[in-house]
């Protein structure tokens, strides 16, 4: 019983091991946010399997971490597939002059016509994507560089506290007497 009230839940636990891993990823916070920005841009896109590998080659052209953007690519998965991309659809119609498309009007056995609406409708949800991503990037940033520098910071400050609660001199990593 004493165990039991004592033992973190699963989802405490994934969180503290994340938490972690943040902290211990290298390079400067503005490296690990280029990298979460890219990968959350690329994370915006219907390019299923190819998201990873965009978010990577972005990432590497920005010179940010490249497993924060393989990381960050994730944001889309398949359970957020299908609202991320209609949203995606939608800003793309609010921001191209063009027809609405309307299944129910469409001949299909033209097929100059489903040519037409099939290009029509990738020029919109591309549209749609690039503007959604570079909106979500820039937040994508911003959170993490600021959740880097803070959560660097307090694991500094934890350190700092525990060497003068010990009493451990850093450099030598022993028991310092210190006398008045």
């Amino acid at each position: 019983m004493q165990y039991y009230l004592h033992r973190r839940p699963g989802w405490r636990r994934r969180l503290n091991y994340w938490y972690s891993r943040l902290l211990r990823l290298s390079g400067t916070p503005a490296q690990i946010s280029r990298g979460v920005a890219a990968g959350v841009f690329a994370g915006w896109f219907p390019l299923f399997g190819l998201q990873t590998i965009l978010g990577l080659l972005l990432a590497t052209l920005m010179r940010g971490n490249r497993l924060a953007a393989a990381a960050a690519t994730w944001i889309s998965n398949p359970l957020t597939y299908v609202p991320i991309y209609a949203f995606n659809f939608g800003v793309g119609q609010w921001l191209l002059p063009l027809s609405p498309l309307d299944l129910e009007q469409v001949n299909w056995t033209s097929s100059a016509e489903l040519t037409q609406m099939g290009g029509q409708f990738l020029l919109t949800l591309a549209v749609g994507c690039i503007v959604v991503g570079l909106v979500m990037a820039l937040v994508g940033y911003g959170l993490s560089y600021v959740a880097v520098r803070r959560l660097r910071r307090s694991s500094q400050l934890q350190r700092l506290q525990k060497v003068r609660r010990n009493r451990v001199n850093p450099l030598y990593k022993s028991r310092v007497k210190f006398t008045r």
